[in-house]
């Protein structure tokens, strides 16, 4: 077990004393039915450059979105930045509309950038999405009932009543305990 620690510690290390980029990118999604028939969903992708040298000519592509199923309202799939400097972080988000219902799994967003010292384009990818079901019935959701109150008021009343009672006999009053510190 010491010797895990060791090796994780020792490999964090390491990786602090690159001076390098470390893109950390999180992907979003929300979904909105501004018709019966059509669901939106909007993606949102956050880039943080945690490393500590700047990201060059940093591509976004979340072309997991099939055109078949989803038309884009708004926004693109790909978006190109010049650099990302360490600590930053950059947002991107597009709107997609879709018609079909069914449930869909997309896939992390692919995000490539250039390191000053390797030649080979470095890769990251975004944070997976749950499954989303799309154009699927939702239950109305649950409130709270005031009309079973008012069925049950007085029942509810006998019950406050009786817990209030039942809460001033059972705690100690001030008074009696005084009187009693008073005679010692």
């Amino acid at each position: 077990m010491a010797r895990s620690l060791a090796l994780v510690a020792l490999l964090l290390l390491g990786l602090a004393a690159v001076d390098a980029p470390f893109v950390v990118a999180h992907k979003k999604v929300s979904l909105s039915r501004p018709k019966p028939v059509v669901e939106r969903v909007a993606v949102s992708l956050d880039l943080y450059d945690q490393g500590s040298a700047t990201a060059y000519d940093v591509t976004i592509n979340d072309d997991s979105w099939p055109a078949e199923a989803f038309e884009l309202v708004t926004g693109e799939k790909l978006k190109t930045l010049e650099t990302l400097d360490p600590g930053a972080t950059v947002s991107h988000t597009f709107v997609l509309e879709t018609k079909t219902q069914g449930r869909f799994q997309g896939s992390p967003a692919v995000i490539k950038y250039r390191v000053p010292t390797k030649t080979a384009l470095q890769e990251a990818y975004s944070t997976p999405i749950f499954p989303l079901d799309i154009l699927a019935e939702r239950p109305p959701e649950k409130k709270f009932e005031w009309r079973l109150l008012a069925k049950y008021r007085s029942l509810v009343s006998v019950v406050s009543f009786v817990g209030v009672f039942i809460y001033l006999v059972a705690s100690p009053s001030k008074s009696s305990s005084k009187a009693s510190k008073k005679r010692l």
